[in-house]
């Protein structure tokens, strides 16, 4: 344990951003899940609705560092390519 107090902020600050950086990737991971489900249930406007708010999703978490920009892209490229084997 730190024994200076800005260690111990430090320590606090971080536990905080681990936190919200779980949040971003479950969230990602949740909603390719559902995007998966919504191209083998073969509803379009589903898979559509739910390929663009995975792809948000993905933006925010590269943008907030979350995720490297590279994983995001290569996750979007994914799902895009779900999507487009699906049409």
């Amino acid at each position: 344990m730190p024994n200076i107090k800005q260690q111990k902020k430090r320590v606090r600050t971080a536990a905080k951003e681990r936190l919200e950086n779980l949040h971003y990737r479950s969230t990602a991971k949740t909603l390719a899940k559902r995007l998966d489900s919504a191209v083998q249930s073969g509803d379009q406007t589903r898979v559509d609705a739910e390929h663009r708010e995975l792809v948000h999703w993905l933006d925010r978490a590269a943008a907030k560092g979350a995720l490297h920009r590279n994983t995001a892209a290569r996750r979007k490229a994914q799902a895009a390519k779900l999507v487009a084997g699906k049409r």
